[in-house]
């Protein structure tokens, strides 16, 4: 991010994914929330293309923005009236989310203030060593078995998307 323009864009995405991300956990409508939501997704892509890091863009599209959404909003639609307006929060419950934010907010910013082995020339360091990443190494980490690979967590996840899958049609026709 060495030009002007790339800062300019930087921030004006940041922008947009922190102003639709407050819309989407603000809005009433269920389906409007699931837009904001996509709109916060391709940001997040837009970003991820700017690092370079087209892959992790092209699969932030193609399995969240695409995929997962596409499977909220299957699921809203499933198991509610696009309509339905959901009832007012009560004062103890807005205060308790607000508080509970807080703490998450408070945990991460210890978390990045803390750890003394970031530094932007420690990351540049390894950016431009010999630790290229190639669709090898990207596959070998997420199909490998070993330690610090995903197939695990991979097949988990899919395993939870198939349960809610189900779960939502089973709601569906009980109503």
């Amino acid at each position: 991010m060495e030009s002007v323009g790339n800062l300019v864009l930087y921030f004006v995405v940041a922008a947009i994914i922190t102003i639709f991300s407050v819309m989407a956990v603000t809005s009433r409508k269920i389906l409007r929330s699931a837009t904001y939501l996509l709109f916060v997704l391709i940001g997040t892509a837009i970003l991820y293309f700017q690092l370079g890091y087209e892959f992790l863009g092209a699969v932030q599209i193609a399995v969240y923005a695409g995929g997962i959404l596409v499977l909220f909003v299957f699921s809203i639609l499933l198991t509610a009236q696009p309509n339905d307006k959901s009832e007012k929060l009560s004062s103890h419950r807005k205060f308790m989310g607000i508080a509970a934010a807080l703490c998450g907010v408070g945990v991460i910013a210890y978390a990045l203030f803390s750890f003394s082995g970031f530094t932007c020339e420690s990351l540049s360091n390894f950016m431009t060593s010999e630790n290229e990443i190639t669709m090898h190494k990207i596959g070998q980490a997420l199909m490998g078995t070993e330690k610090f690979q995903y197939l695990l967590p991979f097949e988990a996840i899919s395993v939870l998307l198939l349960a809610c899958i189900i779960g939502s049609i089973v709601v569906a026709r009980k109503r």
